[in-house]
C-alpha cells in the first residue's frame, strides 16, 4: 500500500486530506474496512464479517455522512457519521499509526462539536485511541447489535460536565 513507503513520522507532519465520498470510493473502502475489521475484530466470525461488509457497501458507505482521507488520490481511510454518531472510522492497516485516524477525527469534531461512538471493549487499541482523543466511556452493554457477547462501550466527547465517572467504567 502506498502508507508502507512513507514513515509514520511523515505521514503525521502532513494531515491528509479529507474529503466527501464519492461513489467510486466504494470499493476502495469496503477493502480498507474488510482489513481494518479482520485486524481489530479477530475475535468477531468471519461469516459475520462477511454479511457486514456488504452492509458496509450497499447501505451505510453511501447512506451515512461518510468523510475520506486520502493520500494524493487514494483513499486511505474514513469516518462514517449519523448525525454524531460515528458509525465507523477506518484506517488501512499499511497506515495506521500515521496520523489519519487522529485527521478523521478532528475533522469529524469541528463538523460535529458533539460525538458518540460504540467500540468493542476488547478493541483495546481503539479504546486507547479514543481516550487519547477526550473519549470517556459513559456505557458499556454485554452483547453487540448481533446478540453475539461482545461487550460494547459507548463514549461521548466532550464528557457532560454534570457526570461524573462510575467505578463501573473505571476498567471500560
Amino acid at each position: 500500500m502506498y502508507c508502507v513507503t512513507s514513515s509514520s513520522a511523515a505521514m503525521a507532519s502532513s494531515a491528509p486530506d479529507i474529503r466527501p465520498y464519492r461513489a467510486e470510493d466504494n470499493a476502495a473502502l469496503v477493502d480498507i474496512w474488510h482489513r481494518a475489521s479482520s485486524v481489530a475484530h479477530d475475535f468477531l466470525p468471519a461469516e459475520l464479517l462477511a454479511a457486514q461488509k456488504k452492509l458496509v457497501s450497499e447501505k451505510y458507505l453511501p447512506e451515512t455522512e461518510t468523510w475520506v482521507a486520502v493520500n494524493g488520490t487514494t483513499p486511505v481511510g474514513f469516518i462514517g457519521l449519523i448525525d454524531s454518531f460515528i458509525g465507523g472510522l477506518f484506517v488501512s492497516p499499511d497506515c495506521q499509526g500515521g496520523g489519519i485516524g487522529s485527521a478523521l477525527l478532528d475533522h469529524a469534531f469541528r463538523l460535529k462539536g458533539h460525538l458518540l461512538l460504540e467500540v468493542y471493549a476488547a478493541n483495546t487499541r481503539a479504546l486507547s485511541f479514543y481516550r487519547r482523543h477526550g473519549f470517556c466511556g459513559i456505557k458499556r452493554r454485554q452483547t453487540d447489535d448481533n446478540g453475539l457477547p461482545f461487550p460494547l462501550i459507548m463514549m461521548q466527547k466532550p464528557v457532560p460536565t454534570t457526570w461524573q465517572r462510575s467505578d463501573r467504567y473505571a476498567q471500560d
